[in-house]
C-alpha cells in the first residue's frame, strides 16, 4: 500500500507539472464517454439501457470538437464554455436522438466555477443550466418532462457546485499556506531582532569594561611611573591595583565572550551578572585609583529585575570612568541609588575641580550613547548634562518593571 501511494503521489505531481498533458488526457476520456453513451438507448428494453443505437457522424464531430475545446479550459474556461455550451445546443436541435456532447459543457462550467469567483459561477452558471435545459426541451425529440431532461439540469448544476466547493478549498489551503509563511517570516524576523539586540547588549558590556578597567589601569600605571624612584612602596601598591583592576577585566570580558561561544565549545563562566550588591567592591577601585566617591544608598531590601540591576551597576560604572578620564584632578563624585515607588533613580555627580574640565564624553564616544541605550531597552528615562556651577550630572531613572514583565519583587 505505500509503494502504491508513492506512486499515486509521482503519477499526481507529474500531472500538476504538465497541465496541459493533464488536459488532454481528460479530453480524451470525456470522448470515450462520450461516444460510449452515444451508443447506449436509455428506454432499453424495460430492464436497463441497451447499446443499440449508432451515433450519426454529426454528432460523432460535434463530440470530438466539444472534447478538443477542452484542452484549452485552463487558459480560456469562459470560452471553452461558450464554444462547448453552444456545440451541446447544436446537437439538441439537429440531433434526434442527440448524442450526449452536454458532458464537455458540463466540464467546462466546472473548470470556469473553479478558476472564478462565486458571483461569476453563480451568473455562468445559471445562464448554462437555463440555456441547455431549455434546449433541450424545446428541441429535443422527447417530452419535455422526460428524465434525460432533467438530467441536463441536474448534471449542470452539481457542475457549478462542485467546482465552487473545490474552489473554496483551495482558497483555503491558500490562506492557510499563506498564514504560515508569514507566521514563519515574523518568526525569523524576531530572531534576527534579539541576536540584534544581543550583539547591542554584548557590545555595551564590552565598552564598558574595556573602558572602566584600562582607564583604572592608565591611572595607577601614571602613578606607579611618577612615584617609582622616590617612594618604591606606594608604586608596588599602584602596581597591585594595576594587576587587580587587569584580573576582574579579563574575568569580564571571559565572561561577556562566552556568551558568543558554539553549542560544542567548553562551557561559559557561571558567575552572577555584575549588579549594585558588588558597588561597594567598584567604587573601591575608583578609589584606589585616586577617585573620591561618596554613596548614598536608599535601595536595601529592594530586589531588583536582573536587567534593571546590571544597567544600573554599569551606568555607575561608565559614569565614573567618564569622571576619571575627563573631570580632571582633585575632582569628587558622588553616587546615589535611591527607591521611588515603582522606579529606582540612579545620580552619579561630580564637582569638576580638576583644572581642565572636559565632557563626560569624548567625541565619536560610545559612553552615553551606550548608558542611554541601556536606559531605553528597560523604558526608563536618561538625563545628562553639565551642573550649575561646574560639574557634570548624569541621572536614570529605571523602572522596577521591565518591557519583559519581569516585576519587582517587594
Amino acid at each position: 500500500m505505500p509503494a502504491q501511494g508513492n506512486a499515486l503521489a509521482r503519477c499526481r505531481d507529474r500531472l500538476r507539472a504538465h497541465p496541459l498533458a493533464f488536459d488532454a488526457l481528460l479530453a480524451a476520456a470525456v470522448l470515450g464517454a462520450m461516444v460510449l453513451g452515444s451508443f447506449a438507448d436509455p428506454h432499453g428494453d424495460g430492464a436497463g439501457p441497451t447499446f443499440t443505437r449508432t451515433p450519426r457522424p454529426t454528432s460523432v464531430l460535434l463530440m470530438a470538437a466539444g472534447a478538443a475545446a477542452l484542452a484549452a479550459r485552463r487558459r480560456a474556461p469562459l470560452r471553452v464554455l461558450a464554444v462547448t455550451g453552444a456545440i451541446t445546443v447544436a446537437e439538441f436541435v439537429a440531433g434526434d436522438p442527440p448524442a450526449p456532447v452536454s458532458m464537455s459543457a458540463v466540464v467546462a462550467l466546472y473548470t470556469v466555477a473553479s478558476r472564478t469567483d462565486r458571483p461569476t459561477t453563480w451568473r455562468v452558471g445559471l445562464a448554462t443550466m437555463t440555456v441547455l435545459t431549455a434546449a433541450a426541451m424545446f428541441f429535443g425529440s422527447s417530452p419535455w418532462y422526460t428524465q434525460q431532461n432533467l438530467g441536463v439540469f441536474a448534471w449542470t448544476g452539481m457542475a457549478a457546485a462542485a467546482g465552487d466547493a473545490v474552489r473554496s478549498r483551495r482558497a483555503f489551503v491558500d490562506a492557510i499556506r499563506e498564514r504560515a509563511e508569514r507566521a514563519e517570516r515574523t518568526r525569523e524576523e524576531e530572531a534576527r531582532r534579539r541576536v540584534a539586540e544581543e550583539r547591542l547588549r554584548i557590545a555595551r558590556d564590552l565598552h564598558d569594561v574595556v573602558a572602566h578597567h584600562i582607564a583604572l589601569v592608565n591611572v595607577q600605571a601614571g602613578v606607579a611611573a611618577h612615584v617609582m624612584d622616590r617612594r618604591p612602596d606606594q608604586a608596588k601598591e599602584a602596581l597591585a591595583h594595576v594587576r587587580e583592576a587587569s584580573r576582574s577585566a579579563l574575568d569580564e570580558l571571559r565572561a561577556t565572550v562566552g556568551l558568543l561561544r558554539q553549542s560544542g565549545d567548553p562551557k561559559a563562566p557561571t558567575e552572577p551578572a555584575p549588579g549594585l550588591a558588588v558597588l561597594d567592591d567598584l567604587l573601591d577601585t575608583f578609589r584606589h585609583a585616586g577617585l573620591p566617591v561618596r554613596v548614598a544608598r536608599t535601595d536595601h531590601g529592594t530586589h531588583l529585575p536582573a536587567a534593571v540591576d546590571l544597567a544600573a551597576y554599569r551606568i555607575i560604572q561608565e559614569a565614573l570612568t567618564n569622571v576619571r578620564k575627563h573631570a580632571g584632578t582633585d575632582v569628587t563624585a558622588e553616587v546615589s541609588v535611591l527607591r521611588v515607588g515603582r522606579t529606582v533613580e540612579v545620580t552619579v555627580l561630580d564637582d569638576g575641580g580638576g583644572p581642565a574640565p572636559a565632557p563626560a564624553d569624548t567625541a565619536g564616544g560610545h559612553g552615553l550613547v551606550g548608558m542611554r541605550e541601556r536606559v531605553t531597552a528597560l523604558g526608563g528615562a536618561l538625563t545628562t548634562g553639565p551642573r550649575y556651577g561646574g560639574g557634570f550630572r548624569v541621572q536614570a531613572i529605571l523602572p522596577l518593571t521591565t518591557r519583559s514583565g519581569e516585576d519587582l519583587v517587594p
